[in-house]
């Protein structure tokens, strides 16, 4: 597997969701990441550490540069919780808890790189559907992190490594009816 062509496939993927998702600074970007599926096998079977470092080093500099929060998904073994920096906490009123991702138990290889290079990284249960975008790479289910109304992304890339990705961003509700006019901005 050539890790540097994932690190540069997970950074065009985000440059792209994040040209067309119009986030503005302190948004959140979910990241759900199989390592396994990356290298071509079932979600949860082959753990590897280095992808999840390929892309964390494709993601995350991009999100820091434009401001952006990062949370990444760990597990269901850990029931799908979020490492972030604790500068988020109180801005968003989430709740921390307690747990150490690990790459082969519980918390997934990119879980557990962002746990040990992030500034400050806690875990939280729930970012409260509050994410405004984000990305799916094996099928990892990161709807759960997303404001209600998310609109699926096609980017140019189909597959980090081997696995299928999903990409997603957040519109606000349509309200009013056929009648209404809406902010094209918005959309």
């Amino acid at each position: 597997m050539d890790f540097k062509e994932v690190e540069e496939q997970s950074r065009t993927a985000v440059s792209e969701i994040l040209k067309e998702a119009r986030l503005k600074k302190g948004d959140i970007f979910v990241i759900g990441c199989s390592s396994s599926e990356i290298l071509g096998d079932q979600i949860g079977t082959a753990t590897n550490v280095d992808a999840a470092k390929a892309v964390y080093d494709g993601i995350i500099p991009v999100l820091k540069e434009n401001g952006i929060f990062a949370a990444v998904q760990c597990c269901e073994h850990l029931n799908r919780a979020l490492v972030v920096e604790r500068e988020i906490l109180d801005k968003y009123d989430f709740e921390q808890v307690n747990a150490i991702p690990q790459p082969n138990h519980a918390g997934g290889a990119l879980g557990t790189v962002a746990y040990e290079r992030f500034d400050d990284p806690i875990l939280v249960e729930s970012v409260k559907a509050k994410a405004d975008a984000g990305i799916d790479i094996g099928g990892t289910m990161i709807g759960m992190h997303m404001h209600s109304v998310v609109v699926p992304m096609r980017i140019s890339l189909r597959k980090i490594g081997a696995a299928p990705i999903i990409c997603a961003r957040h519109r606000p509700k349509y309200v009013g009816g056929q009648r209404a006019i809406y902010d094209e901005n918005l959309m």
